[in-house]
């Protein structure tokens, strides 16, 4: 053996070391059809000419959470802290680095090449940008047909009925079938990309940021449409978002994302009606309100968000909490459950005994 060989071997051991994790395997519950736990996705820092790992990008750092059958799941936080990440690591769009995730209660990872080729059309996802993830060189029928034929949904005599059904179910005319991309409008556009997921028949979609780049009208017909799709088809959605008035408009459950860490999650209604983490203060304190004469005490965060590839010892939000302690500088947080089904990652709450 090589003395490269062995300082590969060696590179390669240390960063084993430094993402593995002990977590307690989850036990499946039928009613959740996505089971996270301790989710990890660590991207490696390379340097120097032989490219060894000197550090990671903690994207993602030991999620948790649940999504029940036909429900959607929020997932709010700034630009950087994770969602895109965790949404494309559970589809297995990119490899976790540790944790589970069990769809259907059987685990992602340990599907091979061929069976997860199988449970694709299951598991979708429409992606923030519609216009970058057409392409621009096929017309709308082999754009929302093609994965269609690919995975054999319907026989193929059926298949122009069943592309003009789907176009019809997401607000697009037969007539646009022959047409490409770039004639369409943003919103129509994003209607191609959910008529693309749709047309898999699929029993999961992850929504990342679907009506950010549309103007704000257009977004609300948008979100009608998924929600109207969701209840006659059975979707069910984790819907990424930074805007909590659509978040709140959507979903059932919500997770709220800081850094890679998931700070709180609980039901839509607990959360909006009880804010626990300083972060969700801060955010909810940040959504506009209609009424000009309305008294609103702003929650300021200073400063911007820390490094993920050199995250903050202890709480990693005490550099820009208001209700930083001494001890948030150095210990961990862990997770507490205040009251039923709404959870919070927080020393201000280490007292607490329990709903």
């Amino acid at each position: 053996m090589t003395e490269k060989s062995k300082r590969q071997i060696a590179a390669e051991t240390k960063e084993r070391l430094v993402i593995e994790d002990n977590y307690i395997p989850l036990v499946h519950d039928d009613k959740y059809i996505l089971e996270v736990n301790a989710l990890k996705k660590y991207f490696p820092i390379k340097d120097g000419l032989l490219q060894r790992v000197t550090g990671h990008i903690k994207a993602v750092d030991g999620i948790s959470f649940k999504i029940e059958r036909g429900t959607t799941m929020g997932l709010v936080g700034e630009s950087g802290c994770g969602k895109t990440t965790a949404g494309r690591t559970i589809l297995r769009l990119t490899e976790k680095s540790a944790g589970q995730v069990l769809f259907n209660g059987k685990e992602v990872y340990d599907y091979t090449k061929k069976e997860l080729q199988a449970i694709r059309p299951q598991m979708q996802i429409i992606f923030q940008d519609p216009f970058s993830s057409l392409s621009p060189r096929l017309p709308i029928r082999e754009i929302i047909g093609e994965a269609v034929r690919e995975h054999e949904i319907v026989p193929r005599n059926e298949f122009n009925d069943y592309i003009n059904d789907i176009m019809e179910n997401c607000g697009l005319q037969p007539y646009h079938r022959d047409r490409y991309p770039h004639e369409f409008s943003g919103g129509q556009r994003q209607r191609i990309c959910i008529a693309r997921a749709l047309a898999l028949n699929p029993d999961f979609v992850v929504c990342d940021e679907p009506v950010s780049a549309l103007d704000v009208s257009v977004q609300a017909q948008i979100i009608n449409l998924l929600m109207d799709l969701q209840d006659k088809f059975k979707l069910t959605y984790l819907f990424i978002s930074h805007d909590l008035s659509v978040v709140e408009h959507i979903s059932d459950t919500i997770g709220v994302m800081y850094l890679g860490d998931l700070v709180e999650f609980g039901r839509k209604e607990d959360i909006f009606r009880m804010p626990l983490h300083p972060y969700t203060k801060a955010l909810f304190s940040a959504i506009p309100v209609p009424d000009p004469t309305a008294k609103i005490n702003r929650i300021l965060i200073e400063g911007s968000m820390p490094s993920p590839a050199n995250p903050p010892k202890g709480c990693k939000f005490h550099t820009r909490c208001q209700s930083c302690m001494e001890m948030c500088k150095t210990v961990v947080p862990v997770q507490k459950e205040i009251e039923p089904g709404h959870y919070v990652v927080c020393h201000l709450y280490n007292d607490y005994e329990g709903a």
